[in-house]
């Protein structure tokens, strides 16, 4: 069996997250290594390595999931000024857990391209 990811660890409660958000089918907290003034990851509580697997989520856990990003930046309030939802996948994406997880960033202007 496979060590867990720190992601499973947060969710089952053995390491300490600052949560935004805690939903059925989802979990939003706070980027420990935040890029903007707003930087909350949301992952759904059901594992998948990344997007490429969706299609392994039943349609209710991936609307769940989906919902769980728009219901977060919801609360951090920023609908008005804009936000920018990304999805690392993959090693060359510098995705560096092995689990699909959604980075919502806000409360300051972004730049394109991002790097």
């Amino acid at each position: 069996m496979e060590e867990p990811t720190i992601f499973e660890k947060i969710i089952s409660g053995d390491i300490p997250a600052d949560i935004v958000l805690d939903g059925e089918g989802f979990l939003a907290f706070r980027d420990i290594n935040p890029q903007a003034p707003e930087h909350v990851l949301v992952i759904p509580k059901t594992k998948i390595r990344g997007i490429h697997e969706l299609n392994l989520l039943d349609a209710e856990t991936l609307y769940a999931f989906m919902q769980g990003i728009r219901k977060t930046a919801l609360h951090l309030g920023l609908e008005e000024g804009g936000y920018r939802v990304v999805f690392n996948t993959g090693k060359d994406a510098q995705q560096s857990v092995d689990y699909i997880h959604a980075h919502i960033l806000g409360g300051r202007a972004m730049t394109w391209p991002p790097g």
